[in-house]
């Protein structure tokens, strides 16, 4: 069973509002056999509390009417003889839990009605506290409906009129002004007092038990939940080894370019973020070509669109021969469009993404002429020691598009040994955290390189990974974060 409530206060709320009380066959429909254990618990009590206390009752009758006394002992011994029987008998006679305390119960009252025949004004004035006593004992400890109360009260009343009749020499006036008001009274409160408990007793157990069953099914509610939520980490685990499978090998940049790294720091367990590398072969010279690309959105949504992202990257590259990355980035906004179908009217997708793309030419006497074309993501350069920043054209790939054609500006510039640049996505500078929660901003970004960019790349890495773990310490990783750097 589920931990018992202790505050009755509120099983009774929950079953004035949200239990049929009304009903015997009341949600659970186990509080029937919660209360057969209760009440045997309560009645066994009370068969043993008459049959200990009822004979020793017997030395106060010595007392108080020993003309009487082995009359009153024989009737008491008579009720707890009775009582004890029904206790032991109560298995193989399978006595319900209500006639176990209905033997004493009404042996007991019609013990004292006979008691209250015999006895005069100063004695019934003391025996009605024993009348008094046991309605109020029964009270404590009876569990029945009102039906077996009001049984005991109707055969005590005419059992009373009986013996008063017959043996009694008071009048009614004097047994009701000394007595019999009071015991009727009392009899009358008992009645209310023991349905009242048998009802908030049943109240209490069905309040129990429906709770017990709303914590079971929140139970297995969490465990559907956690298996729910283990399957479907399970196939975001999958797809992160297929997201994984399509981004280039680090080996393979490493070998191109000795001096470079990729700082990539997914901020789900699948990231909207991607890196793209390929080197164009048949040419007369060689060319390599390397984006970052942040895609609308990370995790799940992000992966998606990545995919859709990297899968047009290798159409227009492998399969067009397109390696301009003005040119690149037409394609590709073209193609995020018509993929995601933002011509039409009705449209509600204005997903897309951001990229920072460079061609690296090799030329004759180791000239390097580098290409580069931007959706909102620059370029950082390094070269003869200087910081420069290559700005991207201020709008997306995909999404809203209000100007009749987009076009993307195509930027030439020539390296030399040595001279370094730096693409990314926003994730870095937009990382909150900090001493004052804010985001780490492109300005201590430019700074952190600039203080660092005479290192070698692989330090570089690690710096940078440092300072951007220690400044979000303490808060959720805002977006994906990838950043490419190579030195020339």
């Amino acid at each position: 069973m589920s931990r018992k409530v202790n505050n009755l206060g509120i099983k009774y709320f929950l079953y004035l509002h949200y239990i049929p009380m009304d009903k015997e066959t009341a949600s659970g429909s186990n509080w029937q056999d919660e209360l057969n254990i209760i009440k045997n618990k309560y009645h066994v009590i009370g068969c043993w509390v008459a049959i200990v206390l009822n004979p020793i009752w017997a030395v106060s009758d010595y007392f108080i009417i020993p003309e009487y006394w082995c009359d009153f002992l024989i009737v008491r011994v008579v009720v707890a003889s009775a009582t004890l029987g029904g206790l032991l008998l109560r298995k193989p006679l399978k006595i319900s839990a209500e006639i176990l305390m209905f033997i004493p119960f009404l042996g007991i009252a019609l013990q004292n009605a006979y008691m209250y025949s015999v006895m005069d004004i100063p004695m019934v004035q003391q025996h009605t506290f024993a009348y008094i006593a046991l309605f109020i004992g029964a009270g404590m400890l009876v569990l029945w409906k009102p039906i077996y109360t009001i049984i005991i009260v109707v055969v005590t009343f005419i059992t009373n009129a009986i013996l008063f009749e017959m043996l009694s020499k008071l009048s009614v006036e004097e047994i009701l002004s000394n007595g019999g008001m009071l015991t009727g009274s009392v009899m009358i409160f008992s009645i209310v007092l023991i349905n009242t408990r048998y009802n908030l007793t049943k109240k209490e157990l069905i309040a129990r038990l429906a709770l017990a069953e709303s914590n079971k099914q929140l139970e297995r509610k969490n465990e559907i939940i956690e298996e729910k939520n283990k399957d479907i980490t399970d196939s975001i685990n999958y797809a992160k080894k297929i997201q994984e499978a399509i981004l280039p090998a680090m080996a393979e940049i490493s070998k191109t370019f000795p001096e470079s790294f990729v700082l990539f720091k997914p901020k789900d367990i699948v990231s909207g973020d991607f890196f793209w590398f390929t080197s164009v072969k048949g040419l007369d010279v060689k060319k390599y070509i390397i984006a970052a690309v942040d895609c609308t959105g990370h995790g799940v949504p992000g992966a998606f669109m990545s995919m859709i992202g990297n899968e047009l990257l290798n159409k227009i590259v492998l399969e067009r021969g397109v390696y301009q990355p003005s040119e690149i980035l037409n394609n590709l906004h073209e193609g995020v469009r018509f993929a995601l179908k933002q011509d039409a009217d009705d449209v509600k997708s204005k997903d897309g993404m951001d990229i920072a793309l460079c061609t690296i030419t090799m030329g004759e006497n180791n000239k390097v002429t580098v290409e580069y074309a931007g959706a909102n993501n620059p370029l950082f350069l390094f070269q003869n020691s200087k910081f420069e920043k290559i700005t991207a054209d201020k709008f997306p790939i995909g999404g809203e598009q209000r100007e009749e054609k987009r076009e993307f500006t195509n930027q030439k510039f020539e390296l030399e040994e040595g001279d370094t640049f730096y693409i990314f996505s926003d994730g870095y500078v937009d990382q909150f955290g900090g001493a004052k929660d804010k985001k780490f901003m492109t300005a201590r970004f430019r700074e952190l390189l600039i203080e660092n960019y005479g290192k070698n790349l692989n330090e570089q890495k690690e710096i940078l990974d440092d300072a951007i773990d220690k400044w979000k310490e303490g808060f959720e990783q805002t977006d994906d974060i990838t950043l490419i750097g190579i030195r020339l």
